[in-house]
């Protein structure tokens, strides 16, 4: 999630619901340490606590050293990236590409565990690939270096984000060890969290392309699955707010420039979870500074809540239908 988990949004995350949220990866090559792209990695002032920091390193002592950096400047959590099937990171024999060395796996856990005195996680996927499925080996792997919890996607580095998720997979992880282990892939209603749950008997749900534009699904899934019934989606004033506000913390972290560049990535998903992409694509794009880019999503906002006449009585306030009635006049708009 490099690019999507800053600070403005893993604190949108948490005040929607999210238990926990993890930051950026950051790498353990201590030559990127003084970029401003790391510095605003590492930046956590202000976050509700737990502060949990990602990195990513292929050399045991260099990622050790990038734990006790990251912890000398507020991490709480340190989570080890073996996970990311991105050609960028696995090219540097980090990330998921660790998977297929296993005594590098341990000596990695092994360094980072003994240099610092906070909780050290580790987010997996099922193995390199298809054919050489090894997460449970490196489950075990993980336990016995001292792992706090792990996380476990349910396709191997090769299915990238193809095909379906190996639940049994992470089921067998479930089985093979002692400490937490939380499931991830796909997983993008409280419906399927419940369903995954009871299917790995997994202590958790890891959520992470499924928020993108769409941070209240935490909440969703945290009240289903504490009272079995569905939460009411947000109005379209509520998600007005939570833009704004969304925006507002983006361009103070960002400054306006970069701010304005970076938040419309977060608008597309926003308005395209919400059906209203396509119509306001090009008004999102041409926004230059922070008052004009709010400009255009008060007027997006504004045209999609313009009231239309119905001769539907289901159309009434209050009724079933009603709920859903913004979304189809947005998109006649």
């Amino acid at each position: 999630m490099a690019g999507v988990t800053d600070r403005p949004f893993r604190m949108l995350c948490k005040r929607l619901g999210a238990g926990y949220a993890v930051s950026e990866m950051v790498a353990a090559n201590p030559r990127l340490w003084a970029t401003d792209r790391t510095r605003r990695r590492t930046d956590h002032e202000g976050e509700v606590a737990p502060v949990a920091v990602q990195i990513a390193g292929a050399d045991p002592s260099l990622v050790a050293d990038a734990a006790r950096y990251n912890v000398d400047r507020g991490a709480e959590i340190i989570d080890i990236n073996m996970g990311c099937p991105a050609k960028k990171v696995c090219n540097a024999a980090a990330g998921s590409a660790l998977l297929g060395n296993e005594p590098l796996v341990a000596a990695i856990l092994d360094a980072v565990v003994a240099a610092v005195d906070v909780p050290v996680t580790l987010k997996i996927r099922t193995g390199p690939s298809p054919q050489a499925k090894n997460a449970v080996a490196v489950a075990r792997i993980a336990e016995q270096a001292g792992i706090a919890a792990l996380a476990v996607h349910g396709r191997t580095r090769a299915c990238m984000f193809a095909g379906p998720v190996e639940f049994d997979t992470v089921r067998a992880v479930k089985r093979a060890v002692s400490i937490p282990v939380f499931a991830n892939g796909d997983i993008a209603t409280p419906e399927r969290a419940r369903e995954v749950l009871a299917t790995t008997g997994a202590d958790g749900v890891m959520i992470g392309r499924a928020a993108q534009g769409r941070p209240w699904i935490f909440r969703e899934i945290a009240h289903y699955l504490a009272t079995g019934a569905q939460l009411a989606p947000p109005s379209l004033d509520e998600v007005r707010t939570l833009i704004v506000e969304h925006l507002t913390d983006h361009y103070a972290f960002y400054g306006d420039e970069l701010g304005v560049r970076v938040a419309r990535k977060h608008l597309h998903w926003y308005l395209g979870g919400l059906g209203l992409g396509d119509a306001f694509r090009d008004r999102i794009n041409a926004g230059a500074t922070p008052a004009e880019q709010l400009v255009a999503v008060d007027r997006c906002f504004d045209e999609a809540s313009r009231p239309r006449p119905s001769a539907n009585r289901d159309d009434a306030p209050g009724s079933r239908h009603a709920s859903h009635r913004w979304e189809e006049e947005a998109l006649a708009a």
